[in-house]
């Protein structure tokens, strides 16, 4: 499963790390950008490890920071392979894309640029999409989705990225408007300043989310 977001900084590390605890499989984070260290901070709140294939120095989209710092640009087929190769070692695990869904990562083959979504297609996977939820969100969720759906990728659920703990109005109503904008769930919504607190804190706090068990949502069961 995949986790991607309606945008930057809108809470998607966290939620990787509060489905990692919740569902105990790491989390890898195939391209990381800037001087962040998102697989870290993941294993930091859920204590599972995950890896990162690989970095690059400006906090940019992966192909411009690549272009950026002259180094070559991902691969497709190494990308999904480094995947692959994991799970076959290691078992299951949940994969952190970069920025949105349509982020583009690097290139295929032909030189041709690949995104979040490509990535998906490739390896057969549902999305999970972390949104934002004040005023604005709406949009950009359901543009998420209907992205998704256009290439006929499934998304599992949605995770609100950070939920303040006195909603106004806007943010109030969206988290009623959007599971039936996207016609998706909304599985549960992370309280803002989450990621601030012990890891021991943010594990009570997930537990009592209702995050829905793996099984589930993979049609498992």
């Amino acid at each position: 499963m995949i986790i991607t977001g309606t945008g930057t900084g809108v809470g998607k590390t966290i939620a990787a790390a509060a489905l990692g605890w919740a569902w105990q499989q790491p989390v890898l984070k195939p391209l990381q950008t800037g001087d962040d260290d998102d697989a870290a901070v993941i294993e930091k709140f859920s204590g599972v490890s995950g890896a990162t294939y690989r970095r690059y120095p400006d906090p940019l989209a992966p192909n411009l920071a690549a272009a950026r710092a002259g180094m070559a640009q991902a691969d497709r087929d190494e990308v999904g392979q480094w995947i692959s190769d994991y799970r076959a070692e290691h078992g299951v695990c949940l994969v952190e894309g970069a920025g949105g869904l349509l982020v583009r990562l690097g290139t295929d083959r032909k030189g041709r640029e690949f995104t979040v979504l490509d990535l998906a297609k490739d390896l057969g996977e549902k999305i999970v999409v972390v949104t934002s939820t004040g005023l604005g969100s709406l949009n950009m969720a359901e543009l998420t989705v209907r992205a998704a759906d256009a290439a006929d990728i499934e998304v599992a659920g949605l995770i609100g990225g950070a939920l303040p703990e006195n909603p106004d109005l806007a943010t109030s109503l969206n988290l009623q408007e959007l599971p039936r904008v996207t016609g998706t769930n909304l599985w549960f919504s992370l309280p803002t300043g989450i990621g601030e607190s012990s890891p021991e804190e943010f594990r009570a706090c997930v537990d009592k989310l209702g995050v829905p068990m793996f099984h589930t949502v993979a049609g498992l069961q």
